[in-house]
């Protein structure tokens, strides 16, 4: 229970109360991200119906864009933000490093948001259903993190994220993907299965470019990681 409330308390703004994680908690929490991102996507199943049911439909799919930010208090949008101010400059990877880790956002951070959110309202708002696309979104977004993290390196000595890759976690990877493929058939057949799959090649993907720009993971590469495979899931269901 105790690595599922950390995981809980690590990917949402959910309020531990006076639990306080352990550095052991936190390293077992990744194997129960997909428990989380099952109990998020049930969440959102049923957001997805209420503004679906009370309001129009543009203000449904903007709700539905923004309301993940809100749970997730930003900590993934940050992420995707420092990374495109990392990648998109022309540095050396040690310079790129620190430019992610400035709380300061770049250009290409704001850019990145906004296209971000952009994509999403305008993806949400191009669906008759609304309901299987948001819960499949939050669930794949945190199956991709555990993924992304046992394909992965991490490329700094420190931080927080250092704890995710002190073990290979296979229990948690089989599990993210299991679910996955599982929730994605009974929601949206095919299309959520081809979404399970993509969303696991792209994991495979972006762990190889992040190796190549800047020596492995960081916690914002994470977090990107987790943003794009959202979007990602939107896209593959909108057909």
């Amino acid at each position: 229970m105790r690595p599922f409330l950390a995981a809980l308390s690590m990917l949402s703004c959910i309020p531990p109360g006076r639990f306080c994680p352990t550095e052991q908690d936190i390293m077992r929490s990744i194997h129960f991200f997909p428990a989380a991102g099952i109990l998020f996507g049930a969440m959102f199943y049923a957001l997805a119906w209420l503004f679906t049911v009370y309001l129009p439909h543009p203000a449904a799919a903007m709700l539905l864009a923004l309301l993940p930010e809100f749970l997730t208090k930003g900590f993934h949008l940050d992420g995707l933000a420092d990374t495109a101010d990392g990648f998109m400059s022309s540095r050396p990877k040690e310079r790129k490093l620190e430019i992610m880790r400035d709380s300061r956002i770049g250009t290409m951070g704001v850019f990145a948001i906004v296209a971000l959110l952009g994509m999403k309202f305008a993806l949400f708002d191009s669906m008759t259903d609304m309901m299987a696309p948001a819960a499949l979104m939050m669930l794949n977004g945190r199956c991709a993190m555990v993924l992304y993290i046992g394909m992965s390196r991490y490329a700094r000595p420190d931080g927080l994220g250092a704890l995710f890759f002190r073990t290979k976690p296979w229990f948690g990877m089989v599990f993210a993907y299991c679910a996955m493929l599982a929730c994605g058939w009974f929601l949206a057949g095919v299309k959520g299965l081809a979404a399970a799959v993509m969303v696991t090649v792209f994991a495979f993907v972006w762990s190889h470019i992040t190796r190549r720009v800047i020596g492995g993971a960081t916690g914002d590469t994470i977090g990107a990681n987790e943003e794009l495979s959202e979007l990602l899931t939107l896209f593959l269901l909108i057909f």
